[in-house]
């Protein structure tokens, strides 16, 4: 399952940011997993779950989009949408299509809460 080390990876981006930029805690943390990233989306959820405790993700709400793929169709010279790298255009049926988006998995956005508003928090 390689879903582990992608949610390794994810924690580690997001606590280097947190050193970086001097919060504490995350609220919200919000990923994109591309149609055609060959992420399973449960499975990386699970890994993340297992991985917070801890962290500044600990009690953080996870979401996660799955935008569908692009794809440039050479038969047609158009960009078209697409679920799997296996889908043919469904414009004309042709197989001649090159991935252009939807092959991502990133972090687009955290909600994050420095030292001062968690104590804050505390009053």
């Amino acid at each position: 399952m390689h879903e582990m080390s992608l949610a390794g990876g994810i924690l580690k981006v997001v606590e280097d940011a947190a050193l970086r930029e001097g919060f504490v805690r995350v609220s919200q943390l919000h990923l994109e997993a591309g149609a055609l990233s060959g992420v399973e989306v449960g499975s990386l959820r699970f890994a993340l779950d297992c991985m917070r405790a801890g962290t500044c993700l600990a009690g953080a709400e996870i979401v996660i989009d799955e935008p569908l793929g692009t794809a440039w169709c050479l038969r047609c010279a158009c960009s078209v949408q697409i679920q799997s790298r296996a889908d043919a255009c469904p414009r004309c049926g042709g197989h001649q299509i090159q991935p252009t988006g939807g092959t991502e998995l990133r972090v687009v956005d955290m909600l994050v809460h420095d030292a001062a508003e968690m104590n804050q928090g505390e009053r």
